[in-house]
């Protein structure tokens, strides 16, 4: 063991290949938990049938952003597959929105005309002919994936129905893959003509404890863990469940943390009273912190 001064590899020192619990959405250490598998599985099947609209809702943290970053990995597995996916979907207008597909699914368009000033019809034309000409001539499915979901407005969405209507007497021409949190359902809820569309809808719910266990274990192998004891004694992952309530992304940042304490205070085991010791200083770091911010918004 070492002092803190070497904590930037904490992970090699307590024998790990790799750091076990980043929150970026790494598809190598997606955890197939019988929810996320099951989600993976339908999209997957909805794609290949060309169905047409999918829509996975979840909490902040439940792992949608994962789970999109695993559909990826999977569909570039694939040669008939043409897909891009959207990380921020908040834009202006509908020309704004349509002239991206143009751009980013690499549509033919003329050099001496700006798209940026192009009619909506024209558009519209342009992506209905591309899509015809992939899916029908080509036999390739085009797939568009928007995470952050929830930030769509009310006219991209309606833009997205129209889209929807592209299609032949078999399938749909575009394949689209939401993923939002639970307020993107009260923005399709009253648009009857958009909620009969979805031929999949899917709700990631967080881990029970047993998953939670689970998930921890997975990472810790992934990471290429070299030790022979067990890190993580299940009296702390008790703990590490009661306060994460199984939430993925909050179990991975508390994760990093022991880990970190870990070899703050040169130990090579979690127990109890560690998780007990970092939760109890985080307590109080966000109490500290609105304290502050109540203070600002008084003065």
């Amino acid at each position: 063991m070492v002092g803190s001064t070497q904590i930037p590899g904490y992970y090699s020192v307590l024998g790990f290949d790799r750091e076990p619990f980043a929150t970026s959405p790494d598809p190598d250490f997606f955890y197939h938990t019988r929810e996320h598998d099951r989600a993976l599985t339908n999209l997957l099947i909805e794609l290949r049938l060309r169905r047409g609209l999918s829509v996975i809702f979840g909490d902040v943290g439940t792992g949608k952003t994962t789970l999109s970053r695993k559909l990826l990995h999977e569909l570039n597995k694939r040669g008939d597959m043409i897909f891009h996916m959207i990380l921020n979907p908040s834009f202006s207008s509908e020309a704004q929105f349509l002239s991206s597909l143009v751009r980013n699914f690499n549509i033919d368009w003329p050099e001496d005309v700006d798209i940026k000033n192009s009619d909506i019809m024209e558009l519209r034309d342009t992506i209905e002919k591309f899509l015809i000409q992939k899916t029908l001539e080509e036999n390739r499915t085009i797939i568009l994936i928007v995470d952050e979901a929830q930030k769509l407005d009310l006219s991209t969405l309606e833009t997205l129905r129209v889209l929807l209507n592209f299609e032949t007497n078999a399938h749909k021409l575009i394949q689209l893959v939401l993923l939002g949190q639970l307020e993107l359902y009260s923005k399709v809820v009253h648009m009857s003509n958009f909620m009969d569309r979805i031929s999949f809808k899917f709700t990631l719910n967080p881990l029970d404890v047993q998953e939670t266990s689970e998930l921890i274990d997975f990472r810790i192998a992934k990471a290429g863990y070299k030790g022979h004891k067990k890190i993580f004694l299940g009296e702390a992952v008790s703990e590490i469940y009661n306060y994460t309530k199984g939430y993925p992304r909050k179990i991975n940042m508390l994760c990093h943390k022991i880990l970190k304490e870990l070899v703050i205070q040169n130990q090579e085991i979690a127990d109890r009273a560690l998780v007990q010791e970092i939760i109890a200083k985080e307590q109080q770091w966000l109490s500290a912190t609105n304290d502050k911010q109540l203070e600002t918004l008084e003065t």
